[in-house]
């Protein structure tokens, strides 16, 4: 995989100047002892007056300078909040009562989804219990808030909703018994249900031809850093999530384009240390800020695939680029 080598800068080389190149003599008259002893004493008078003032303005623009410098935000912050938006990213979606169809047919138990983070010490917020019980009007935001909690929410719909990706897709590569043995199946531990009544087994999803080749086409697309599949093989939780939302999004008849942009930003919320490295890449080897990437070329198998995310790593340590996100991601348990 080929990066491109930043430009070397070009050094500019001044010729130096003499500033005090020539030389006068002065020929002073004598004066008297007196005169000059009066002189004297006011030249050392003005010079103190003038050295204390201009080292107080020194002083007062130095301390505003540190101030400034203390409060603007470094180039990495910057960064990160394109990766991160502060606001969020609103996701093109609404979920009805899915909630309540995966507790009746036993994909988790309500109670047991609820302590998960509680133990976690990040209790579910009024907003997510109502997206949990199917009652949730409003637009859903993924940010740092509800990232883990959309994570699970969006892996249990994948896990269970029927669609052909998990009924003959790669998935299924060993067999209807071998699909227990992927992070995304056999990790699942919120169940009320053995997993193969569960998998693939809900119809909550209905989608037309066109939209199943919508979603199959992005599923194909995306990928995340800690496999080397693409989400059509949700093979780890966050592939599996992935899954639910590109269908959910397909069947609400959201734009292919519009698809992809979604799919960048919650990659970005779920690898928040991955996606800021992809971002000082764009930056700095190719001038373009993170949010201006086409999210195709982001979410793809050279920046965002395991071993194509690990050459970009690789290519930054040897840059000395390597920047530290202040959060960090889930893992690809419940």
């Amino acid at each position: 995989m080929d990066f491109i080598d930043p430009n070397s800068s070009t050094k500019l080389e001044n010729d130096p100047h003499d500033l005090f190149s020539s030389k006068s003599t002065t020929f002073i008259q004598p004066v008297r002892r007196q005169s000059i002893k009066a002189w004297w004493l006011a030249g050392v008078v003005l010079i103190y007056l003038f050295g204390l003032g201009s080292g107080y303005g020194i002083w007062g623009q130095t301390h505003k300078d540190l101030e400034l410098a203390q409060t603007a935000p470094s180039e990495m912050e910057i960064m990160y909040k394109q990766v991160n938006p502060e606001n969020g990213f609103a996701l093109p979606v609404s979920f009805g009562d899915i909630g309540p169809q995966m507790v009746k047919a036993g994909v988790f138990d309500r109670e047991e989804f609820i302590g998960v983070y509680q133990r976690a010490g990040k209790p579910l917020t009024e907003e997510q219990l109502s997206i949990l019980d199917g009652t949730y009007q409003g637009i859903v935001v993924m940010n740092h808030e509800t990232a883990y909690f959309l994570l699970n929410f969006l892996w249990a719909i994948g896990l269970s909703n029927q669609n052909p990706i998990l009924e003959s897709g790669p998935i299924q590569k060993n067999g209807q018994s071998g699909v227990e043995g992927f992070a995304s199946t056999g990790g699942w531990s919120l169940a009320t249900k053995p997993l193969e009544e569960i998998f693939a087994s809900l119809e909550m999803i209905e989608l037309t031809p066109e939209q199943q080749m919508r979603a199959e086409e992005a599923a194909k697309a995306v990928y995340r850093p800690c496999c080397d599949n693409s989400t059509h093989f949700p093979d780890c939780n966050h592939g599996m999530a992935m899954l639910g939302l590109l269908e959910l999004m397909a069947s609400q008849d959201v734009s292919l384009d519009d698809m992809f942009e979604a799919a960048k930003y919650v990659n970005a919320f779920w690898y928040p240390q991955q996606s800021l490295e992809q971002a000082v890449y764009f930056q700095k080897a190719d001038g373009r800020a993170f949010a201006d990437v086409d999210a195709r070329t982001i979410l793809g198998s050279q920046f965002s695939s395991r071993s194509g995310f690990n050459t970009l790593h690789q290519y930054l340590g040897e840059q000395g680029w390597l920047p530290q996100a202040p959060n960090s991601g889930g893992s690809c348990g419940v």
